[in-house]
């Protein structure tokens, strides 16, 4: 609906809806209004009004939705995702827009996610077209994208857009996602989604609610995920005084085993971020209570995340059968890597779980990131955009490094 908004909000709004497109997630109902099916909220948006997550908006009965544009593009390592179990020490090329469908307090990409909600978050969009996104994974030897940034549901036909393209030159495409689906948008995505990861951040419907969600929805699109075939992993970002409590990270873990044993889970270190500075900062300790918790439940593959070298074995993968190490990590380093074709402990010959390619071994020289840390990749702002400080080098003028 129209809202009485700060001046560069507005202005950076303008931008935006010059960069969309007719959608293709939506009904249309009568008195020219849509029913929006990009993510659970499921908005019915009368004719002049956008959705709650103000980048989807419909003008005369047809759904606008962002196109031909990012936010923010960078090459990451694939363990920042995080997938653990594809691709290991690979890169991936991740991209994202702007806006999100919910409001969290303590989000870390809130720059993007928050635009046209917070005055401060003014990321301009960059134009680009998908053949120039597939063209930076096929120049550094990325064997995944990944949409990220912003909620990558809510701009989920430029996804497609951009997978499209991407799949068909022989690359596998991911969602770092809420997880806030519905089954129209997962059936839209999934011919060209094999990757998907889900922020699990509570499990408490209150907790939810003050996030701008509903923990049903989320719980609900994780088993409709693994229903379909997607590969799944699952993240706990732990915030003292919010999730921490033995009780709710039990709970988390005895429904994803539920699930199955085989979704990877990552308990990761809540730090002061963005409104939610009271806080305390989440300890190793915390992480690796919690991931015990998940063993003991029975996940066969958990994860303590962003704190490398203070959380013990728990960067690591080992052999659901027989516990010998089969990747050995520190930080988004691969440290050793022993599976065997296709996915197999060289030892017990056990399966693990995961999405793993023939022949895949991780490459060489930190896969062109040294020290295995993220590169941004910036290109010149949109014209009328909000301009930050930094690079503005257009895309072409960033080479990978050597191999």
């Amino acid at each position: 609906m129209p809202r009485a908004r700060d001046p560069e909000i507005e202005s950076l709004d303008h931008v935006l809806k010059a960069r969309t497109a007719p959608g293709e997630l939506y009904e249309r109902l009568e008195d020219g209004k849509v029913r929006c099916y990009a993510c659970g909220h499921r908005c019915l948006i009368p004719d002049g009004h956008d959705g709650v997550c103000r980048v989807r908006f419909n003008r005369g009965g047809t759904l606008l939705v962002p196109r031909g544009y990012v936010a923010g593009l960078q090459v990451d390592p694939i363990e920042k995702k995080p997938f653990f179990h594809a691709f290991p020490g690979a890169v991936a090329v991740s991209f994202g827009m702007l806006g999100c469908d919910f409001h969290c307090g303590y989000c870390q990409n809130w720059l993007t996610s928050q635009a046209l909600r917070d005055p401060s978050a003014l990321s301009p969009p960059r134009d680009v077209e998908p053949a120039d996104l597939v063209a930076v994974a096929k120049r550094w030897g990325a064997p995944a994208m990944v949409t990220t940034y912003n909620e990558p549901l809510i701009t989920s036909e430029w996804a497609v857009e951009v997978f499209k393209v991407a799949k068909a030159g022989g690359i596998v495409c991911g969602y770092v996602s809420n997880g806030n689906g519905t089954p129209e948008v997962l059936d839209y995505i999934r011919p060209y989604v094999d990757l998907y990861k889900v922020d699990l951040k509570s499990f408490r419907d209150a907790e939810y609610r003050q996030l701008g969600g509903k923990l049903e929805n989320v719980l609900s699109t994780i088993r409709r995920l693994h229903e379909m075939g997607f590969w799944v992993e699952i993240v706990t970002l732990t915030v003292p005084g919010f999730n921490d409590s033995k009780e709710e990270q039990r709970d988390i873990a005895r429904f994803l085993a539920s699930v199955s044993v085989d979704i990877p889970w990552h308990v990761t270190a809540f730090h002061k971020d963005y409104k939610m500075t009271d806080n305390d900062d989440c300890s190793a300790a915390t992480l690796v209570r919690a991931a015990e918790i998940g063993k003991e439940e029975g996940l066969r593959y958990v994860y303590a995340g962003n704190l490398p070298g203070r959380v013990g074995d728990f960067e690591n993968t080992r052999c659901p059968g027989c516990s010998a190490l089969l990747i050995e990590r520190w930080g988004y380093k691969i440290l050793d890597y022993r599976l065997k074709d296709p996915g197999n402990c060289p030892d017990c010959g056990e399966k693990v779980a995961g999405y793993w390619r023939s022949g895949w071994t991780p490459p060489a020289n930190d896969a062109g990131l040294p020290g295995r840390h993220p590169q941004a990749l910036w290109l010149d702002p949109a014209p009328g955009a909000p301009r930050l400080k930094g690079s503005t080098l257009p895309i072409a003028d960033r080479t990978p490094p050597r191999r």
